[in-house]
């Protein structure tokens, strides 16, 4: 079934490269922290989206190496570094038109990093915002999205997940959403079998009953 064949009770977006596009800050910071520790930059920097900064630290098994100190390190460095981020086409009208009890933010990100970039994107904190503190496992673990879910006081089934990393959509499927995947940031074609979009401006939502539901303009 279509995304667009159902009603939802509630939207639970990612952040970095699905509301805003922070790839350009973000890779400045990882590109000389990879330098550092010898790592081939070209390699690792498709391998750091989407999961928390510690998760990619720790995946890498550096000899050493702190996780949580270098997490701490770069984390300091991308709230130091905002140039350049800005909203996705489409989302703050988007975001805009639904109801606040209705939609969260689940990121990977440390709560002071997602607030200074939404900030700078110009999006407003929803009421329900899980980060990188709120969980034990991170994405691809589905804690996150099931937390948002209860935050919400809605079932994680009944949601629509929208996400741009691997690590994100598997938390999403994992937590028994349905998926819609943004590629605005997308330097290659994913292979995914959910419905993908570029962005969101030709995306548009409704109320029904309580339920949200998704649409393409001209559609309704």
């Amino acid at each position: 079934m279509s995304v667009f064949e159902r009603n939802y009770s509630a939207f639970m977006f990612d952040m970095d490269g699905t509301l805003i596009n922070s790839t350009a800050a973000a890779e400045r910071v990882w590109a000389k922290w990879a330098e550092q520790h010898g790592l081939d930059v070209k390699t690792f920097l498709p391998t750091m989206h989407g999961a928390r900064a510690v998760d990619t630290v720790r995946r890498l098994g550096l000899p050493g190496v702190v996780p949580e100190e270098e997490a701490a390190n770069i984390t300091q460095a991308e709230l130091d570094d905002v140039e350049g981020i800005v909203a996705l086409p489409g989302a703050i009208a988007f975001l805009a038109r639904l109801p606040r009890s209705k939609w969260a933010i689940v990121t990977s990100s440390p709560l002071d990093l997602a607030k200074r970039r939404l900030a700078t994107a110009g999006i407003p904190v929803p009421d329900c915002l899980i980060t990188a503190e709120d969980v034990i496992a991170g994405k691809p673990s589905p804690d996150c999205y099931l937390l948002a879910a209860r935050k919400l006081d809605v079932s994680a089934v009944n949601c629509l997940v929208f996400e741009d990393a691997v690590p994100g959509i598997i938390a999403g499927d994992a937590a028994g959403a349905e998926v819609l995947v943004i590629t605005a940031t997308h330097t290659r074609p994913i292979e995914t079998a959910h419905t993908t979009m570029p962005n969101y401006e030709n995306l548009n939502t409704g109320i029904d009953d309580d339920r949200i539901f998704l649409f393409r303009p001209g559609t309704e």
